[in-house]
């Protein structure tokens, strides 16, 4: 079976599976587990960020960052499609008493800065108190779509003048660093705080990192141990991730190439279009017709033949590329394809 649905399908290299049988032990929640103080430290200089936190997901992560900068009945400005606002449970409203206010994320993931500006609120008793800004990079809905340094220190611009911090959903920030040929830390420079995911394209088992000021790692600290996340020997987990750190970056280049490939081919059958401009990392976007198969089809015609894909709307299926995805594996996935929808084509007429 190929899988295609998602990269946190990678399976851990016997590397990382070596390591965590081998790793120093300590308390974490004591402060006292050398494994996890490692990658912390590995993490924020990557990052380019004064400290690092590790946790159990990017959702995780992405909370604590809401919680560590504002209040109960704050506003957060995010895109509507934006993984905060879809995929987080609703966890900045119920365990953060924040209000989202959304703004519609463009093809490549970005906000118009613009209607960001006039977003932010005005000091009104009317009002809640605009606390913060969230982007995402590379963004998972817009197809893997990536932004640059240049745009956003333009939204840090903006966050200065209002007095608004800026948060980074950077799952994939590797990814988007790769495919612009720059240093991770130099892309988030203008981020005040960033998450990152260990357990995607980077293939360990399991967890993610928040990473920014110290002052701001320590209130994220205390809302983990509140939130249930503190971890006691976590070395064991973190482990595989210093690992993933020190050999899985640079490979992520060929994950690109193996979608770009994966889009191209689907762009040219009849009945499925994939939007190629913002193709730029791991993530393959496409849209099925009106007239043809509807994604839920799709995917279990798919499936009988060997390639597993995932619906993401009626009309829309996505294809993520990763390290347990070969090129002879991208091969087959579009002879499949091929096949359904020829067949497809051929019962429809």
């Amino acid at each position: 079976m190929i899988e295609l649905r998602s990269d946190t399908f990678t399976l851990p290299t016997q590397e990382m599976l070596a390591a965590a049988a081998t790793a120093p032990l300590g308390d974490d929640v004591w402060g006292e587990d050398p494994t996890v103080t490692r990658l912390e430290q590995k993490s924020a200089e990557l990052l380019g960020k004064e400290s690092a936190l590790f946790v159990t997901s990017g959702t995780m992560g992405n909370l604590l960052a809401l919680l560590s900068q504002t209040r109960r009945g704050d506003e957060v400005i995010a895109g509507d499609k934006s993984h905060i606002v879809n995929a987080e449970a609703a966890g900045s409203a119920v365990v953060g008493g924040l209000q989202l206010r959304t703004l519609a994320n463009t093809r490549d993931g970005t906000l118009n800065v613009d209607e960001l500006q006039a977003a932010i609120r005005p000091v009104d008793v009317h009002y809640p108190r605009t606390a913060l800004i969230c982007l995402e990079n590379s963004h998972n809905q817009c197809g893997g779509a990536v932004f640059g340094r240049e745009y956003l220190g333009r939204v840090r611009g903006v966050a200065d003048h209002a007095g608004v911090a800026v948060h980074l959903d950077g799952a994939r920030i590797f990814n988007a660093a790769v495919s612009l040929g720059l240093r991770a830390a130099d892309l988030v420079a203008d981020a005040g705080s960033v998450t990152f995911c260990l357990s995607k394209g980077l293939s360990a088992p399991v967890g993610s990192v928040l990473c920014g000021r110290a002052g701001f790692i320590d209130r994220a600290r205390k809302y983990r141990k509140m939130l249930g996340g503190g971890m006691r020997q976590a070395g064991v987990i973190a482990a595989p991730g210093i690992v993933a750190l020190d050999t899985m970056i640079g490979r992520l280049a060929e994950d690109h190439r193996h979608a770009r490939r994966l889009g191209e081919a689907l762009n040219r059958i009849p009945g499925i279009t994939v939007d190629l401009e913002t193709l730029a990392t791991n993530i393959v976007v496409a849209e099925l017709e009106p007239t043809g198969l509807g994604a839920a089809d799709a995917v279990a015609r798919l499936e009988d033949v060997g390639v597993k894909i995932a619906a993401v709307g009626e009309r829309k299926i996505r294809l993520v590329t990763h390290r347990n995805v070969s090129s002879a594996d991208v091969d087959g996935a579009i002879d499949a394809f091929e096949q359904v929808f020829q067949a497809q084509a051929l019962a429809s007429a």
